[in-house]
């Protein structure tokens, strides 16, 4: 890659490097498939069944705070760096991240993010995830072989991440707009949460743009001119700050993928987003078109 590493590689991009043996201690393939677990889905399991060839399996949920009360808030930047070193990852590795989401990208942003606020920069998307590399007939396999080993500095940039007091705050003072990824439905009241102890809605003036919307039908990131289009509709200026939230920090990282496209790194993820918010928050910072959060 050059130095400037691209955010997003097309399925022929990495299908070449893999062809040319590139695939190794200067690029490394991660496979970030995670679901929910009403999905039903065994993300490690389908890995071991198909994947990318020289593919290695990132598991969020093991890569994450294990102390948190909430699921899979960020890790320390020590644990960071030894579970990606784990995967044969050092600090001259080029990441592509991937998952096997039916919508084309579902979770590869997030571990896109990680890598970046933990100081590395040399980490691309795969294009439509691996729906797409199906698609267009690239190959998968069920053969693993784990990488060596290698050396992983982390240095975390904490201004990146935003926590409830952060939000709080903000609700307060309106200075900084807030993206949220989940969908209309969740955002408005109106769709239930995937999560049986938390109820849909949003936090005062968030601004509604889903995950799914900065993806074409097939699950590609939009050119640049709908990207720029999209956040122009929603009200969002780009010239000025502003943080991204979901259900649990996840999609919201398509947010900062898309800002950072166009030219704008350094969006913000409150990484609680809705699950802690809707915990901690008192009634009248819920705000629904259901029935809200009652005393």
């Amino acid at each position: 890659m050059a130095a400037q590493t691209r955010a997003i590689v097309s399925g022929k991009w990495l299908a070449d490097a893999i062809k040319n043996n590139r695939v190794g201690p200067n690029l490394r393939i991660l496979d970030t498939s995670w679901y929910l677990p009403k999905l039903k889905r065994d993300a490690k399991a389908e890995f071991h069944q198909k994947h990318v060839p020289g593919a290695s399996f990132f598991d969020i949920d093991e890569c994450s705070d294990k102390n948190s009360a909430f699921d899979h808030m960020l890790p320390t930047q020590s644990h960071f760096a030894d579970y990606v070193g784990d995967l044969g990852i050092g600090g001259d590795t080029h990441v592509v991240v991937y998952d096997t989401s039916d919508f084309g990208s579902y979770s590869a942003p997030r571990v896109w993010w990680m890598f970046r606020l933990f100081g590395h920069n040399l980490v691309s998307v795969l294009d439509g995830g691996m729906k797409n590399w199906l698609a267009d007939g690239h190959p998968v396999t069920s053969d693993y072989s784990k990488p060596e080993p290698r050396e992983f500095k982390a240095s975390v940039n904490r201004s990146w991440v935003k926590t409830y007091e952060d939000v709080l705050e903000n609700v307060k003072t309106k200075r900084v707009q807030v993206v949220d990824a989940r969908s209309a439905g969740r955002f408005r009241g109106t769709e239930p949460e995937p999560r049986d102890d938390t109820l849909p809605g949003h936090f005062p003036d968030a601004i509604s743009m889903p995950f799914t919307t900065f993806m074409d039908a097939s699950g590609k990131e939009l050119g640049m001119e709908n990207l720029s289009r999209l956040f122009n509709e929603a009200g969002v200026d780009l010239e000025q700050p502003f943080w991204t939230t979901c259900g649990s920090g996840v999609t919201a990282c398509h947010v900062v993928l898309a800002a950072h496209l166009l030219g704008h790194p350094g969006v913000c993820v409150y990484d609680g987003s809705w699950s802690e918010w809707f915990k901690r928050a008192s009634p009248e910072f819920i705000i629904s078109e259901g029935k809200g959060k009652q005393l």
